[in-house]
């Protein structure tokens, strides 16, 4: 077997099928997928076995845990058992392109020192995500993370380090830290640096993972292949449990790799994340506030177009009320109107033509993905389905 694809999901349902079937499309078939659903209470599995049964997809394997098990812990559980040549930890809100993983796998055959790899990452409206490369947080990059110096200066090679952003995107290159949303490996590597520390429950490991794997002599590598990430679907980053979790998971990673470092150094650290933390609590609890002194009226509609023609327009059309969506029609993209999310169907359309075409009217829409042979639209933030 040449590539394990190790997915943990946790109620999401609808964008892990999604994702599994742009897996299934892929140009590289040598591969066998792994999914670890962390207790979900959407029928995950039940979804999956009805989506994708045993006898049509014999390479895919559901583990079901009684309990949430944490992103690292449940990982490192298929990792157990996988038997590709390379390992590749996946998101389940994610897209691949038709020709992602072969791109990837090209790469690192040719270079054996590659410990982690990652990809060219697009937000649902096209743009980069800064995220899909990163520097090692170190005292001082984590200290101008923190408190905005990176944001104010962030093509600075002194205080931008963290996203890299003085780096061109489109160009492959070496870089420290491969996000965990796609982080592909050798199997030699991922074996000799443990997997992932479970220690960390759902923030961190891949930064973790990313800074063991240059300690053991690997180097990490970005590739400008694209995918799709629809950021946050499988993790609700509005919520209290995410702030406590995501600044714990940054003071372990702290603690785990610079215990020695002087206080004058760590103590601005320190307070930057508990500062930071204690703002995003305070932001969150204003807003649910004002939700509740000024309610605000039924959502409007969303306003959508649809590129392409025959059954597909006629099923959404049909549905569109119902979903409340305001649709429109284009039989193609020399003219669009203005709209919230750009729809496109699997039928008509490769994922590689997807991410085209957002990227190409990058942040003027959302991309909408339709598939009509489970009646449904993917959105980011919400699904659609409809039975006849």
């Amino acid at each position: 077997m040449k590539l394990s694809i190790i997915i943990v999901s946790y109620n999401v349902k609808h964008y892990l099928a999604q994702c599994l079937t742009s897996i299934w499309r892929s140009d590289e078939k040598d591969v066998e997928v792994f999914v670890v659903d962390n207790a979900s209470k959407d029928d995950s599995i039940g979804f999956l076995r009805k989506s994708f049964p045993e006898r049509e997809y014999p390479l895919l394997h559901l583990i079901e845990s009684k309990k949430n098990l944490g992103f690292g812990k449940a990982n490192n559980l298929a990792l157990k058992q996988a038997t590709g040549d390379y390992i590749l930890f996946l998101n389940p809100d994610t897209v691949l392109t038709e020709h992602t993983l072969s791109d990837c796998l090209r790469f690192a055959t040719t270079h054996p020192e590659i410990g982690c790899l990652g990809v060219r990452m697009l937000k649902d409206a096209g743009g980069f995500a800064f995220e899909s490369r990163r520097g090692l947080p170190t005292p001082w990059v984590s200290f101008c993370k923190m408190t905005g110096l990176a944001t104010l200066f962030p093509k600075s090679r002194i205080f931008g380090k963290y996203y890299m952003r003085y780096q061109d995107e489109k160009s492959a290159q070496e870089i420290d830290i491969v996000s965990g949303a796609f982080m592909m490996m050798s199997q030699q590597a991922a074996r000799e640096t443990e997997g992932f520390d479970e220690q960390f429950f759902m923030y961190g490991e891949d930064i973790d993972l990313s800074y063991r794997a240059l300690k053991c002599g690997y180097k990490n590598f970005y590739l400008p292949t694209e995918i799709l990430h629809y950021k946050g679907e499988s993790t609700q980053k509005n919520s209290y449990r995410y702030v406590h979790v995501f600044y714990e998971a940054m003071l372990i990673f702290f603690r785990k790799h610079f215990p020695a470092t002087s206080l004058l150094i760590t103590l601005p650290v320190y307070a930057a994340i508990y500062g930071q933390a204690a703002l995003t609590l305070l932001r969150q609890q204003a807003k649910s506030l004002g939700r509740f002194l000024y309610p605000r009226r039924r959502a409007a509609e969303l306003s959508a177009v649809f590129v392409g023609e025959g059954a597909d327009a006629a099923k959404l059309s049909t549905w569109a009320e119902t979903w409340s969506l305001r649709l429109c029609t284009a039989s193609d993209f020399s003219s669009l109107p203005p709209a919230d999310v750009l729809i496109l169907s699997t039928a008509s359309y490769t994922y590689s033509e997807m991410l085209q075409a957002v990227a190409r009217f990058s942040h003027r829409y959302q991309l909408g993905i339709f598939h009509p042979h489970r009646n449904s639209l993917i959105l980011p933030g919400d699904v659609y389905t409809a039975t006849l």
